[in-house]
């Protein structure tokens, strides 16, 4: 009988994620000495980012896809969510490149996207662990896919898109650059906009009445208040 190495797979798949970002942060520590706080605040939301969704992106693929939507503007809007929420603000505190489209922001305002990291990396982690195996990082439903009503999920249908928005709106806050800081806000919004319907169709055709029961309940980013 093998033995299952997936596990090892996932631990290594950290370990090795962990020292490219502490190397990428020493870089950046020698190469741009007038980075500023907010911006290595960032880096570490980014990094909890990561560790966080890792071991559950590991473990979604364990499952098999019975059904995907996943066209032109699905990959598009994920793309772009990358490329504004990831790569631009590497490139940037790793070069500087962008730094003609630079601003400057005071202390206070500094500390308000700081502090938003705390909900959001609590709502991000919170949001992966009761989804469980039904997390998907696109438009899919796969084997066995339940209605996940619980914990986060009992008040709020998508708090892992509130979590997002927490971010992208303090993201401009951390790093004053209307490329690397500010292009995720529009990005995120054509994203809420644009794939959130869709994902509701695909569990609306998956799971019928009681999936408009749960939306008759559930608020979409904040809970439902009164009756």
């Amino acid at each position: 009988m093998c033995a299952d190495h997936r596990p090892l797979a996932r631990n290594g798949i950290l370990i090795a994620s962990v020292a490219a970002g502490f190397a990428l942060l020493v870089y950046i520590l020698v190469r741009r000495p007038d980075a500023g706080w907010q911006e290595f605040v960032w880096f570490a939301a980014f990094a909890a980012t990561f560790v966080i969704r890792v071991p559950h992106a590991a473990r979604a693929r364990k499952g098999a896809v019975v059904e995907a939507r996943k066209d032109i503007q699905e990959r598009t809007l994920l793309s772009g969510m990358f490329l504004t929420m990831m790569l631009l603000p590497l490139i940037h505190l790793a070069t500087g490149l962008f730094s003609v489209a630079d601003y400057d922001l005071p202390a206070w305002v500094r500390g308000i996207g700081a502090v938003a990291q705390i909900p959001y990396l609590w709502l991000f982690h919170r949001s992966h662990a009761d989804l469980g195996l039904n997390w998907s990082p696109g438009l899919e439903v796969r084997q066995d896919h339940r209605l996940v009503t619980a914990g986060i999920y009992a008040r709020i249908r998508h708090p892992m898109y509130a979590s997002i928005w927490i971010t992208a709106l303090a993201q401009p806050l951390l790093i004053h650059n209307w490329v690397a800081g500010g292009l995720v806000v529009p990005a995120f919004a054509a994203m809420w906009f644009l794939r959130v319907p869709r994902e509701e169709a695909l569990m609306r055709d998956r799971f019928g009445a009681e999936y408009d029961a749960y939306t008759a309940r559930a608020g979409r980013l904040w809970p439902k208040f009164g009756r």
